[in-house]
């Protein structure tokens, strides 16, 4: 430590302490450059699941429930490119296949339901305004839990491959 000379030649042992503390905040400032690292915070399956969010408030503004089924659909699509992202990542979690267990018995409902106010012929029938509910319920489960997944750290330090 020739750069930080003391009176008698040498750096002092409060000198050497505070280059590396220095140092270590520098690090800690700037972060980690390593390439190989992936990218924390998932970008792809944040804009999914900013697509999937929007098309949730968005979906369902017709007040008979069965025409909601085009926008239910849609909303399927955009679940199933979340849960590839999900897969791609490894980021696969119990809450998020419970949440996703649970859109897909929703969707089966809604199914059954559609099918019984199609035989009767009743755009309106009380089922399946439930099931249309209870199905977008489930999609807002199933957000929640995406979310949680992307947010949370990745194991580790972050830097092993994904």
């Amino acid at each position: 430590m020739a750069a930080f000379p003391t009176a008698r030649g040498r750096a002092g042992p409060g000198t050497v302490r505070a280059v590396a503390s220095v140092a270590a905040l520098m690090v800690l400032a700037t972060g980690c450059r390593d390439d190989a690292a992936p990218a924390w915070g998932y970008p792809e399956l944040g804009a999914t699941l900013g697509s999937l969010s929007q098309a949730l408030e968005k979906g369902c503004t017709e007040t008979a429930p069965a025409s909601c089924a085009d926008d239910l659909d849609r909303l399927d699509v955009l679940a199933e490119r979340a849960f590839a992202e999900v897969l791609d990542h490894r980021l696969l979690d119990a809450a998020y296949v419970e949440a996703r267990n649970e859109v897909d018995r929703a969707r089966e409902l809604r199914l059954a339901a559609a099918a019984q106010a199609r035989s009767r012929r009743d755009p309106h029938h009380l089922p399946l305004r439930r099931a249309v509910a209870a199905e977008r319920l489930a999609y807002r489960h199933l957000l929640a839990a995406l979310e949680r997944v992307r947010t949370a750290p990745p194991p580790g330090d972050g830097t092993e491959p994904v």
